[in-house]
């Protein structure tokens, strides 16, 4: 039952998710179509048999049953659904004469080669067909969609950011805290170093430093502050695929690292504690806020991200936990019994217990929560103008980092077998993204609608880039291509597309099933 509860939930996110995307997507196409005159004869979001349709003046509006996808049918346009005119000619009988219908006309039939195919044709374009505007008409038309789209990321960016601001940390405050074996440790980076400057440009917030973005550079750089000294690092080839494949590994696991996390480099946030929940396992033991804990079976703890990591690696095995607190009155435990003072070092107790961490999904925790009071955290609210300033920035960085990686791709300097996805992935980040938050959801809408609209613009035959690559030529050439040319080459991209989605799809069984 629990299977197929996330299997429906996963189905309705994805659902949800490509809908509003490609509602958007085509939506660009239709109204662009329409500011210029130019008939639309379908709108569908979905592909297949129609669940829902309705016709409204010149235009049919449906619902398809399969939610991958959908399509704007523009007059007069040779797009993916191949639906052109074919050249007709009278029916003969066995005597070579006309058949003629009822009304005493000719009986017309597809006209065919010398292979025995239909002969496409093209009449001369009615003034509300796409073929009879301007070239720069057509060109707005086809690249409405892929624009739309990078709308609704800034328009998602700003209205995130209006609603919830931004925290930063000053650069200048934080120091690594960097895990053995990680890929942050094989580039040689340190704990203790401070992040100057990346890819050459001085960093004032520490939330720039490891992003997609400049983790996306080819190659990615570092100045770090080493002991006073600075030290420049190179970043490892493929660095997005291996973080990829860290992220598929940890999703097995049942994890959700954060993309530091992944990384394996972290803010060197100190192990004090700003709130213990009630009723947790950490109440229970005696701890309480202002407390620092410094050791967790018998292993020195300077970091919150170690201490995180030991008791979500505990399985809920007891821990013994040694603190120190400032706080002079009697520390008791949740039984009522005072917890012993293992050592007194001026004004501050040391103390130390056995803790058993308490489950929480598929997690263990104490019920504590950081103190970043240190690192100089600080918050921002945005108006109306900062908000669209703060969107614009994100939209044209997360724009960049999709254009960047697509480059990387397509010259094998990162792994297209790793790194591509198709529905299956989609659905589980869409999921998964619904059940961290609103917040998370549309910002992870927002990352697909980059990625639908570079993905689009590429010059590949049925995508808007490959009619875009026509309406080029139309207008260097002051002619269009054949129609028999561009039929070819539609096809040829419908099967580049075919394969690409079956590529996808085989990848994403392949990790499904391990």
């Amino acid at each position: 039952m629990a299977f197929l509860l996330a299997s429906l939930s996963t189905i309705f996110w994805l659902a949800v998710a490509l809908s509003i995307l490609v509602f958007v997507h085509e939506m660009g196409h239709f109204l662009s179509a329409r500011l210029f005159g130019m008939r639309v004869d379908v709108f569908s979001i979905g592909f297949g048999r129609a669940l829902v349709k309705k016709q409204i003046g010149q235009t049919e509006y449906k619902i398809g049953w399969l939610p991958l996808g959908g399509y704007v049918k523009i007059a007069g346009m040779v797009d993916e659904s191949m639906d052109v005119p074919f050249k007709l000619e009278p029916k003969l009988d066995a005597a070579g004469r006309p058949v003629l219908d009822a009304d005493g006309e000719p009986v017309m039939v597809q006209a065919l080669d010398a292979k025995g195919k239909p002969i496409p044709t093209e009449s001369e374009p009615q003034p509300d067909e796409f073929r009879a505007k301007p070239v720069w008409q057509r060109m707005v038309v086809i690249s409405a969609g892929v624009i739309f789209n990078l709308i609704l990321a800034f328009l998602i960016y700003t209205g995130l950011a209006m609603a919830y601001g931004r925290a930063y940390t000053p650069a200048e405050n934080v120091r690594l805290d960097v895990r053995p074996g990680t890929i942050a440790a094989e580039m040689g980076l340190r704990s203790g170093d401070r992040v100057t400057a990346v890819n050459g440009e001085r960093v004032e917030d520490f939330e720039d430093v490891f992003t997609p973005t400049t983790l996306g550079a080819d190659p990615l750089r570092l100045t770090v502050d080493r002991g006073g000294q600075p030290v420049e690092i190179t970043g490892p080839d493929e660095l997005m695929t291996r973080l990829a494949r860290a992220q598929r590994a940890a999703a097995d696991a049942g994890e959700e690292p954060s993309f530091l996390s992944l990384f394996g480099a972290e803010p060197a946030v100190p192990p004090v504690l700003a709130s213990v929940a009630t009723g947790s396992a950490a109440e229970a033991a005696g701890l309480r806020v202002g407390d620092r804990i410094v050791a967790i079976d018998g292993q020195p703890v300077q970091s919150w991200a170690r201490l995180t990591e030991a008791v979500t690696g505990s399985g809920g095995r007891a821990l013994r936990i040694r603190w120190t607190s400032a706080d002079t009155a009697a520390v008791v435990n949740g039984a009522g019994e005072p917890v012993p003072v293992v050592a007194t070092t001026g004004g501050t107790r040391t103390y130390e217990a056995l803790v058993a961490p308490r489950q929480s999904g598929e997690r263990y925790i104490l019920g504590i929560l950081a103190d970043n009071a240190g690192l100089g955290v600080r918050y921002e609210r945005f108006g109306l103008g900062e908000g669209i300033a703060a969107g614009y920035d994100q939209a044209v960085a997360t724009t960049a980092t999709y254009v960047g990686f697509m480059g990387k791709l397509f010259t094998g300097r990162e792994s297209v077998r790793e790194n591509v996805g198709g529905p299956i992935m989609i659905a589980q980040q869409s999921r998964q993204a619904a059940e961290r938050g609103g917040a998370s959801f549309w910002s992870f809408v927002a990352i697909l609608s980059v990625a639908l609209a570079v993905f689009n613009i590429l010059p590949i035959p049925a995508l808007d880039g490959g009619h875009l690559v026509f309406l080029i030529y139309e207008g260097i050439a002051r002619r269009e291509p054949s129609l028999k040319v561009r039929m070819v080459v539609q096809q040829i991209g419908f099967v580049l597309i075919l394969a690409l989605m079956v590529f996808a799809v085989f990848n994403d069984v392949s990790r499904w099933i391990g």
